[in-house]
């Protein structure tokens, strides 16, 4: 597999991290540089180590996690998109509400859009992929665009405060169902 291969794969498998990366920023406010660099590393680790778990799991592993992956991604994000949204419409005091930045809620993150990238780990094991270069290339790729999702999210959400919650909630459930129709649809 060529380079540019595995650089639109990282791309592909970087956009859920993107997503909720800008989400995250929304929810921010204003730009905090430790805070984007904890969420860039958490999604571009987890997005790295997931295929070398499908790479090695492949034989025995494969047709359980294809049938389960995309609901426990959905349900993760389900969850954590509609306590925003419910935030949104109460009176919450700040250190109880949806701090996408707290390790718990990074982990959470980090595990339902990685998840895809076990999968493609699993399909680096049927063909002819030297796995360091993969996994580097998808987690330096995830590592900038959710660094960079971060930004964005900072920018357009101190404009919008409240609505940041809702936004933020919307997108993560987008994400959530898109991940379900697309595992099971098409």
């Amino acid at each position: 597999m060529s380079l540019f291969a595995l650089f639109v794969i990282a791309i592909g498998l970087a956009m859920d991290a993107l997503a909720v990366s800008v989400s995250g920023g929304l929810n921010l406010g204003k730009h905090h540089l430790g805070k984007s660099l904890k969420m860039a590393v958490f999604f571009g680790f987890f997005q790295a180590m997931m295929p070398v778990i499908g790479y090695y799991a492949a034989i025995g592993f494969k047709s359980y996690i294809e049938q389960v992956d995309h609901w426990i991604a959905f349900g993760l994000l389900l969850f954590i998109g509609l306590k925003m949204i419910w935030e949104a419409f109460h009176e919450i005091p700040e250190d109880q509400k949806t701090d996408h930045f707290k390790i718990r809620t990074l982990l959470l993150l980090s595990i339902a859009t990685s998840i895809d990238a076990l999968a493609v780990g699993i399909s680096f094991a049927l063909l002819d992929i030297h796995l360091l270069t993969a996994v580097l290339m998808i987690g330096i790729t995830t590592f900038i665009l959710s660094f960079l999702g971060v930004l964005i999210g900072c920018r357009v959400g101190c404009h919008f405060s409240r609505w940041a919650d809702i936004v933020g909630g919307v997108i993560l459930i987008g994400i959530g169902l898109h991940i379900l129709i697309e595992h099971t649809v098409l």
